[in-house]
């Protein structure tokens, strides 16, 4: 990070400083006591199930600069070297900003209902060969993971790509105002928080908080994005819009080859030939927003090249392995909503080839009164795709649309104790749901019954059968899908 003493610790924090040494500089801050390197500061964070004050004193004891800590605490560590505040959220959140007001790097913040992690992704890929970046990490996203972001930043940091994520109205603009941004980008608006925001445009509303908080910077927007349109007029300062094919930013063609994606790129009538090393029509979006971002940095397009072959998505999004029975799995079960969820289904079909299909799917929550519908929606796009189905979760019910061979399991174990019958060995599997179910066990589950039908044990997967959906094999009711 940038050094900071213990003073400007304070002093952007709005803390009181007890018992430093004068001038003493702080090279880093974690918030874990456990990865504390002498000379970090440690800010304490409580929650609703830890409270990270509790380990202020072993922090010092591992050589911690000085602990930003509650009032309370910092009276029960006198002698030692200490910063008192009242909330530990908001002071970590205030140094993170002092680092970046303090660099001269340019940041480029993403948000969006589906895309911005893979957006991200893509983006440091295109930079790093160019530039020293600095990004958010894993899902690094929210208020503590932004101003932790912020925090890595050095004084040879040339470019930042945040990841911005909310899950109510307001959070955007808070996160805006701690990362200063010089470019929004905004992947897309989807049908994703409506249990905390209310409609689809209350959710363009709270999405387009980032535009309104640019100080003249560059909003890089979907082409086509009714929604986002009125916040998108107010803004007074430049945009670009990307992914249609009147945008200013677009793919003139699109071509799979070798389990990557070449694409001929056009960036306001330049033109270049890039070799992506994914596939998927849904990162292909993706990649246009990281594009349009890349060219405003100041880069030319062909310059994307070096860094369109070396994208690695972050965990549990979109990878794929391939089986050791001759199967294929998807496992993006990271997070889950519909537009996404359909995406992915789409991407399941084309790597399929001659393999047979099948659709882990587990509860999408956050989606308010018409989760049902939605989650039916998605089963229905299933069906037509002709990809068997196996829902997990009280409301992946809905996803039956009463197809042969669905399935249905009210939980994720039970899905895992029977996931040889569930999943047909060397079938094309995908494995997709919100974070809350850790539907990656079930990924876990499909490569090792994998590996034990390649092996040749087992009795493999029983017959698929229409009707199966209550989770026993019994042949149930497929209920109200």
């Amino acid at each position: 990070m940038i050094p900071l003493t213990l003073e400007e610790v304070a002093a952007a924090c709005g803390g009181t400083l007890f018992d430093c040494e004068p001038g003493t500089v702080v090279r880093g801050v974690t918030c874990d006591s456990r990865d504390v390197q002498p000379g970090q500061l440690f800010v304490g964070l409580r929650g609703e199930r830890f409270d990270g004050d509790a380990f202020a004193g072993a922090a010092l004891d591992r050589g911690a600069a000085a602990v930003v800590v509650r009032p309370d605490t910092a009276d029960d560590l006198r002698r030692r070297p200490r910063v008192a505040v009242r909330d530990g959220v908001v002071a970590l959140g205030l140094l993170g900003q002092a680092v970046r007001r303090r660099s001269k790097a340019r940041v480029v913040a993403i948000t969006g209902s589906t895309g911005k992690t893979t957006t991200k992704d893509i983006l440091t890929a295109l930079l790093r060969p160019h530039c020293e970046v600095v990004a958010t990490r894993d899902n690094l996203n929210n208020e503590i993971g932004l101003p932790l972001t912020l925090l890595e930043i050095t004084p040879g940091t040339e470019v930042v790509v945040a990841e911005l994520a909310m899950r109510g109205p307001g959070q955007i603009r808070e996160l805006a105002r701690l990362a200063l941004p010089d470019i929004a980008v905004i992947t897309a608006i989807a049908p994703v928080h409506l249990e905390f925001v209310g409609t689809l445009e209350d959710v363009a509303a709270a999405k387009a908080e980032l535009i309104e908080e640019l100080d003249g910077g560059t909003a890089v927007v979907p082409g086509e994005a009714p929604l986002l349109a009125p916040h998108v007029r107010r803004h007074t300062g430049r945009v670009i819009t990307f992914g249609t094919p009147e945008s200013d930013v677009r793919l003139v063609s699109a071509e799979t080859r070798d389990g990557g994606t070449h694409v001929l790129a056009d960036a306001f009538t330049r033109r270049a030939a890039l070799d992506f090393n994914f596939g998927g029509a849904h990162y292909l979006h993706d990649a246009q927003a990281a594009l349009a971002a890349f060219v405003e940095l100041g880069f030319r397009l062909d310059e994307a090249r070096a860094g369109a072959a070396c994208v690695v998505f972050s965990g549990l999004r979109g990878e794929i392995v391939e089986l050791e029975d001759g199967g294929l799995l998807i496992n993006d079960a990271y997070n889950a909503n519909p537009l996404a969820t359909q995406a992915a289904i789409d991407h399941l079909v084309s790597l399929a080839g001659d393999r047979e299909t099948v659709a882990v799917l587990g509860d999408m929550y956050e989606l308010g009164p018409g989760a049902a519908a939605y989650h039916g929606a998605v089963g229905e796009h299933a069906a037509r795709q002709g990809v068997r189905l196996v829902a997990v979760g009280d409301l992946g019910r809905h996803y039956l649309t009463g197809s042969p061979g669905e399935r249905w399991f009210p939980t994720v174990e039970e899905c895992v104790d029977r996931i040889g019958e569930a999943v047909p060995p060397g079938c094309a599997v995908l494995v997709k749901a919100s974070r809350a179910l850790r539907l990656e066990r079930v990924a876990e589950a499909i490569l090792a019954a994998s590996a034990r039908a390649a092996a040749g044990e087992g009795a493999g997967a029983q017959k698929w059968e229409s009707g199966q959906v209550d989770g026993t094999g019994d042949g149930g009711e497929a209920g109200d899908a």
